[in-house]
């Protein structure tokens, strides 16, 4: 059930926003604050840490935006969607107009405007930074704003589709790269069906995000409309093995998008990563997430650590470890090779982490992990390290400390240092050009792979991405797949 801030407890917001709003220069007004709920109470439950904007503090942010003749902003978005002209929908308090704006491009944007990082995309273009050196206009609050105050409205829009062409196409996997692909594709006229490996529908989306960040009943709202749009989901069907590509195209399927994801988890191959109590961060996250582990009448029930580590510094990280605070860990630990400034990381993420009472380890780095008489881990050894020159992504390259080894008691580790791509369907088609990493090699302008009717986008391709470029990726093959198909 969907959790509402309390306008009681933030009373004072609404004396602020009296003041700001004499504020005539619009460029002087400063940046909304999220509503939040409070650290310690939101560190022992599951409840959405952000709890959105009211009306009036929509309207007074979307007035900060100043109509840049030239909006920047758009070219931030791999999606591209038109938001100077969403924000001016609620300045004007149209706010299923903002929603129906929105939705023209994105076919997710209550996911987007909580996951997706704006402050390095579409904000990161807007005129207050980039000619003001001040805070963007909040773009992902009010993209969340109005697609949530649409669905809380029960007037939910369904975008439209193109009358029945016949043509059947296929999407593996149900992540934000299929979802996307499959709206845009239905839009114009096919039939579409996405095939999910696994029980339930959402990829990452469900896997692989908590739902203190992201709800599972935002999910099902947005693939609902999915649903209603004409677009067919089969579970539990893993393509490569329940079905071959030849008897799909048997079957009569045309053309095909992989958006399989990329759920090979890394590990760093130090002694004793083998011990009892050491998961991978997608092992973890999966379990509690999708497959309910963390509550003890399900017949697997997951290991729940006093002293958790956590290695890695990235979104996947934090999730692991504030999904380990609040299932009981009296020390929850981030462990990161390099320091704060590299941490790649959405900076919310860190501050919610923080003001959980998550420790960060910065500038350390694992070198064995030890365990007791019953092989479970105890201990682990951990390095100092220092910062040396910028690798090839520009972040300072970690060097280690001789001489600083110590010891730090744990009983449970994740390790959270990245994923590979699924291999299941490379190895299934021989035909596919493949990276040196794994990744499906694509035409990155129509996202075709080296077998004409295969498509690909997502965390397949990029090795680990966001949430909004696979969907970027998903609507380029959707174009790519139209276009192929009208010259078949």
């Amino acid at each position: 059930m969907e959790t509402q801030f309390n306008i009681d407890r933030d009373a004072s917001w609404r004396e602020e926003l009296r003041k700001r709003l004499k504020t005539k220069d619009r460029t002087l007004r400063e940046r909304v604050k999220m509503l939040e709920e409070e650290p310690n109470i939101r560190n022992k439950n599951y409840f959405e840490v952000n709890k959105g904007l009211t009306e009036d503090l929509a309207v007074f942010e979307a007035e900060r935006c100043i109509d840049c003749p030239e909006p920047t902003c758009i070219s931030g978005c791999p999606v591209g969607v038109n938001i100077p002209t969403f924000i001016k929908k609620i300045e004007m308090r149209d706010f299923l107009g903002a929603a129906a704006v929105l939705k023209t491009t994105n076919t997710l944007p209550a996911i987007c405007g909580r996951v997706c990082p704006q402050e390095k995309q579409c904000e990161a273009m807007c005129f207050y930074v980039q000619k003001m050196k001040k805070e963007a206009v909040a773009i992902g609050y009010l993209e969340r704003f109005a697609a949530d105050f649409e669905r809380n409205s029960g007037k939910i829009s369904i975008p439209e589709v193109s009358s029945s062409n016949g043509i059947k196409v296929a999407a593996i996997g149900a992540g934000p790269a299929s979802l996307t692909f499959a709206a845009e594709i239905k839009r114009l006229g096919y039939e579409i069906t996405v095939f999910e490996a696994l029980h339930d529908i959402g990829g990452v989306l469900k896997y692989g995000i908590p739902e203190f960040r992201l709800p599972n009943f935002i999910i099902d709202s947005e693939i609902n409309i999915l649903r209603k749009m004409g677009v067919q989901f089969v579970t539990n069907f893993v393509v490569g093995k329940t079905a071959s590509f030849e008897e799909l195209r048997s079957q009569g399927y045309k053309a095909f998008f992989v958006g399989s994801g990329a759920g090979l988890p890394n590990f760093m191959n130090i002694p004793g990563e083998n011990l009892i109590g050491i998961y991978s961060s997608n092992e973890y996250l999966t379990r509690i997430n999708l497959m309910s582990a963390a509550k003890e009448i399900f017949d697997t029930p997951i290991l729940k650590g006093k002293k958790v580590a956590v290695i890695g510094g990235g979104n996947t990280a934090m999730d692991s470890v504030r999904t380990a605070k609040r299932l009981g860990a009296e020390r929850a630990m981030i462990i990161y090779r390099r320091s704060r400034i590299e941490m790649p990381a959405r900076v919310e993420e860190v501050k919610h982490a923080e003001e959980e009472g998550i420790e960060f380890l910065n500038l350390h780095n694992p070198l064995e992990y030890l365990g007791d008489k019953n092989g479970r881990v105890c201990q682990m050894k951990l390095q100092k390290m220092g910062l040396g020159e910028p690798d090839k992504s520009g972040r300072r390259s970690p060097v280690p400390i001789v001489g600083s080894e110590h010891f730090v008691e744990v009983d449970m580790v994740i390790v959270a240092i990245g994923v590979s791509p699924n291999p299941l369907i490379p190895q299934s088609v021989k035909e596919l050009q493949i990276s040196k990493w794994g990744t499906v090699i694509v035409n990155e302008e129509t996202m075709q792979t080296s077998v004409p009717d295969i498509f690909a986008g997502g965390d397949i391709v990029r090795g680990g991405a966001t949430v909004i470029l696979a969907m970027g990726d998903g609507r380029r093959a959707a174009s790519g797949v139209h276009s192929y198909l009208a010259k078949s």
